[in-house]
């Protein structure tokens, strides 16, 4: 059955673009990685205070990109949300071959569409939380057997169920490669797919060309230090918003690592609210970053589901 409109899918149920408002388009409230051994997000009550804090910062919404297989803990997102009155968007999907034992990614060959599908329709597991978009990631500068396995993977799921696609590029690079495949061999059309991380690839050219196509474009994890992030990301998003993409630009905090979250000492969610939001303010005027933060993430994360 086809939703009469848009409607952002998150783990309390769906809701209209216009009431996720202001959205942290790209964090994580729980990860495991074999990549990260000992800085798991693992801790339910941190996830919450750290909800808590964002949302003392005036912040409404958070998307959650853990995929599959990472301890994205969907059962524990409901109460999390209705706690903290913070809406909670969940991913589906597949992270680089890197994050995985091979067995389990053996386990998915043939199923992996049909797998993104039943946790975007039919829910997660037993825990009956529905996912809101579907996760892939690029390699750097190229895309391997792995990353276009998950890719069309991503496009026939989107196909199936009208679900935006979010894309981790790695150090913010193949962006064109990765809409090649999304929008060129498998028409997916390019307001569906969201680029993450691109402030780790400042390159003004790359960014416009992405821009044109009519993707979405996320600037998220700003307080990286050892990436080009804080002191580039703002003449990237005004150069991009002065020349009319304004309306595809997203922000995000990209927290992976407990150590990072403000309730932990360090700048996590509210950051992005706290340091970065008056930071484009100051070069772009409020109203642009008011609409980056709130108007654009439910337009992003909307689907018409099928």
């Amino acid at each position: 059955m086809v939703s009469s409109a848009p409607a952002v899918r998150t783990v309390l149920g769906d809701i209209g673009p216009e009431e996720l408002r202001v959205c942290d388009a790209h964090d994580h409230l729980f990860l495991r990685s074999r990549r990260l051994p000992g800085q798991e997000l693992v801790d339910a009550g941190a996830a919450r205070a750290e909800l808590e804090a964002f949302r003392a910062a005036g912040g409404a919404g958070v998307a959650q990109w853990t995929p599959y297989g990472m301890g994205r803990r969907a059962a524990d997102l409901p109460e999390l949300s209705r706690a903290t009155g913070v809406h909670v968007v969940c991913a589906t999907g597949l992270h680089q071959a890197a994050h995985y034992d091979p067995e389990l990614l053996d386990g998915l060959r043939g199923r992996l569409a049909e797998m993104f599908i039943s946790e975007l329709t039919e829910g997660i597991g037993t825990s009956g939380v529905r996912a809101g978009f579907v996760k892939v990631a690029g390699g750097f500068h190229a895309l391997d057997a792995h990353a276009r396995w998950t890719m069309t993977a991503a496009a026939e799921a989107h196909h199936a169920t009208g679900a935006p696609i979010a894309v981790h590029l790695e150090l913010g690079t193949g962006a064109l490669d990765v809409l090649d495949l999304l929008c060129g061999e498998s028409a997916v059309p390019p307001d569906r797919v969201i680029l993450g991380h691109l402030n780790r690839f400042p390159d003004p050219v790359i960014h416009r060309q992405a821009a044109e196509s009519g993707c979405w474009l996320a600037f998220d994890g700003p307080s990286r230090a050892h990436h080009p992030t804080d002191w580039q990301m703002p003449d990237a998003v005004r150069e991009l918003a002065e020349s009319g993409f304004g309306h595809r630009l997203l922000l995000g905090g990209d927290t992976v690592v407990a150590g990072a979250r403000s309730v932990d000492g360090g700048p996590g969610m509210p950051y992005l609210l706290r340091r970065v939001r008056p930071r484009l303010a100051a070069e772009l005027g409020p109203e642009p970053v008011e609409r980056i933060l709130t108007d654009n993430p439910g337009r992003a994360f909307a689907a018409v589901w099928r």
